[in-house]
């Protein structure tokens, strides 16, 4: 099992369109690491949903049910997508500012590398998020 995180501005995406929608792929990667990242994603891997911008929080968990194909919005054979689900809320949000302001998390890549919008977590890290939000 491996954890991941992904971004997206709740104005273009948000959780709550997600779940009404009930599946999507995961489109827009335009960044090698992101893609690189979104290529490690295995089916039954588990995701944390992330608003950017507005909001800066962890709202919810998600889950890979199909891995990397090429990506249908565009025929750069460059990016792909992974199929995700929801799979559950937060009980409670868990902000940037928490996520910072915790010793177990400050070497998560969403401190460090703050424009990166997939990521992979530590078991541990992705935990502490849970936790965080219970």
């Amino acid at each position: 099992m491996q954890y991941f995180l992904v971004k997206s501005e709740p104005f273009k995406y948000s959780w709550e369109k997600f779940n009404e929608d009930g599946r999507t792929f995961w489109d827009g990667v335009r960044n090698y690491q992101a893609r690189n990242n979104l290529k490690l994603m295995k089916e039954g891997d588990l995701v944390l949903y992330y608003h950017s911008n507005e909001g800066k929080a962890v709202v919810g968990i998600a889950k890979v049910v199909k891995e990397a194909y090429q990506d249908p919005t565009t025929d750069d054979s460059n990016w792909v997508v992974v199929d995700l689900v929801p799979v559950e809320p937060l009980k409670k949000p868990v902000t940037l500012e928490q996520i910072k302001a915790d010793e177990q998390l400050k070497d998560i890549s969403l401190v460090r590398q703050g424009r990166l919008s997939v990521m992979g977590l530590k078991a541990e890290e992705f935990d502490r998020i849970i936790e965080l939000g219970s």
